[in-house]
This record gives C-alpha cells, structure tokens and sequence, in this order.
C-alpha cells in the first residue's frame, strides 16, 4: 500500500484520538477546600446528606466542578437534591457557575477560589452558565 492511502487513515485516527482525548478531559477532579467568594442568594453553604448518591457524586455526597480554560469540568452531571457542589476556579479570570433561572449560583470567583453551593432540592434539569463568559454553558440534573 502506498503512503497515499495510509495518511488518510492515519488522519483519522489522530482525529479520532483527539476526539476521546477531549471526551475523557473532562473530570471532576480538581479543587481545593478553601472556601472563599460569595454564594448568590439562592444558594445555601449546608445541605443534607442524599440517601443514595449518583453516580456524579461521591460516597459524601458531593460533586467537585472546576472551571479551567473557560470551560466547567464537568458541564453535565447529576445529583440527588441538597448535593453539596464545590466549585473552583483553576481559570485565570474571574468566572460564575449561575443557574439560567438563578435558583443557584456561586457568585464572582477569582481565580484559584473555591465556594460550595447547594444542589436545588426540586427534582429538573437547570441549565447553567458563567454570567461573565456566557458561551459557558453546562447542565445539572437533580433526580
């Protein structure tokens, strides 16, 4: 066979490579414990224990998102009502994780700041977004 028809295979490969690589990027690690920044009304620091936590969250019931490259890590993710989500911001602007409807939100975060928000304790999906950069979107889910 030819280097001719081997580079078009080789092409997709790399694409394809690139495509999981960018898939799988993105987790929930990362994100320390101090809390600073300032929750926005409708979000509470305390919450409940869930019962049973998803598969998004951890044996504690908690979710750790972390906003790096003008992007949340993970966008999408699942919990039980009164979920404890820690947010950090390993961006080096200023960034929000803000519900559409603003039933929660982080309020102003300054790079390597973290703040834990509450999960809503109605069941839905709540689209998210960074007030600041609103072409950062994401999706949280209660059930």
């Amino acid at each position: 066979m030819s280097m001719r028809h081997r580079r078009p295979h080789a092409s997709l490969i790399a694409a394809a490579l690139c495509l999981v690589t960018a898939l799988t990027g993105c987790s929930d690690g990362g994100g320390g414990s101090s809390s600073s920044g300032t929750p926005s009304a409708g979000a509470s620091i305390s919450a409940p224990t869930p019962a049973s936590p998803s598969s998004s969250e951890s044996a504690k019931g908690e979710v750790k998102v972390t906003i790096k490259d003008f992007a949340f890590h993970p966008a999408a993710f699942e919990v039980s009502p009164g979920t404890k989500i820690t947010v950090t911001n390993e961006d080096s602007a200023t960034h929000t994780l803000t519900a559409d409807d603003k039933s929660f939100g982080t309020g102003d975060l300054a790079q390597g700041k973290s703040v834990t928000i509450t999960a809503p304790a109605k069941p839905g999906s709540y689209s998210y977004i960074c007030t600041i950069h609103p072409n950062m979107k994401g999706t949280l889910t209660v059930r």
